[in-house]
């Protein structure tokens, strides 16, 4: 073979070769790549982050919570009937609240609708709810001994604890309750505070202490410790309740008067059952849900129509 026979044998292979090669290699796509596993894993346990539109639209775990949910077509969430602003329940059965506005967007991004059922707040924090309710749209603390039977969304919002005096007792400040009793709801943050009880928010754990030497009383629902005094009960002269529950009653002209400045703060979510169908999928869904109300401005203007305040931003 002549040597211009070779190099034109040679050149042709040599684009062979290289046609073959591109072939066998994808070409670049417009699409982004996976995060590294180091920032993926810090994004999953990042309380508020956002789960990858992915993660939230993806097809449903068969028989899990989600799966049951919309296949009902209807969201199940447990609420205080008697907890104004946050929920209360009208005479002609049907609710009101912030809860309530919070519990039924979040059913309509999951396009279904939302049902409420009203059992004890003891029971609801307890967990074990038996495929009774899908959830808890009930202004619920997120505490490390909550969390080991209750899975949480990211915080909707956050409202001070505020200490209170009855009218009748003459009251006026937080050391003026030394030595007296002080109503609050049953199995809420607040009566574990009133008896000493070590809360755990993570950096929002509460610093402060109870007055000295005071008792407690409880009640199946914090509404009812104000409601108790105009109704002419007068066996405790203290009451420990969310600042917005607290401008409700004093709105409602009910004989409380506000002492001292708030104890603490709250992060406040949506709770489902950790025993119950498996969750994953849902708490991802409500998680990017959560995230977006706040993105968009939602849960703030909520808020501002309940409470007259914006309380959805974090210390």
């Amino acid at each position: 073979m002549s040597i211009r026979g070779r190099v034109a044998l040679l050149v042709a292979g040599t684009l062979l070769v290289s046609a073959c090669s591109s072939a066998a290699t994808p070409p670049p796509s417009s699409a982004p790549s996976a995060a590294p596993p180091s920032t993926a894993a810090s994004a999953a346990a990042s309380p508020s982050a956002a789960p990858s539109a992915s993660a939230a639209l993806a097809t449903p775990i068969a028989g899990g919570l989600l799966d049951k949910v919309l296949k009902a077509g209807v969201l199940v969430v447990s609420t205080d009937p008697n907890y104004a602003p946050q929920s209360f329940q009208k005479p002609d059965g049907t609710f009101e609240g912030f809860d309530i506005d919070v519990a039924t967007e979040v059913a309509k991004r999951l396009g279904v609708t939302v049902k409420f059922v009203t059992p004890d707040w003891s029971i609801i924090t307890a967990g074990s709810w038996a495929g009774r309710w899908d959830a808890s749209v009930g202004s619920m603390t997120i505490t490390a001994a909550r969390q080991k039977v209750l899975d949480f969304s990211p915080p909707y919002y956050f409202t001070p604890a505020q200490l209170t005096a009855s009218k009748a007792s003459g009251i006026t400040t937080i050391d003026g309750l030394a030595g007296k009793t002080i109503c609050a709801g049953e199995a809420t943050t607040y009566l574990d505070w009133l008896n000493g009880k070590k809360l755990d928010f993570g950096t929002l754990s509460p610093t402060t202490s109870p007055p000295a030497g005071i008792k407690t009383v409880s009640l199946k629902t914090d509404a009812l410790c104000p409601q108790t005094w105009k109704a002419g009960r007068n066996d405790f002269q203290g009451w420990l309740s969310s600042s917005t529950t607290v401008d409700g009653a004093i709105k409602a002209g009910l004989p409380v008067v506000k002492v001292g400045l708030p104890v603490y703060l709250e992060p406040l979510a949506v709770a489902v059952d950790k025993s119950g169908p498996n969750d994953t999928d849902f708490v991802a869904r409500l998680t990017q849900i959560i995230n977006d109300m706040h993105t968009d401005g939602t849960l703030s203007q909520l808020s501002q129509k309940w409470f007259g305040a914006d309380l959805t931003k974090g210390p």
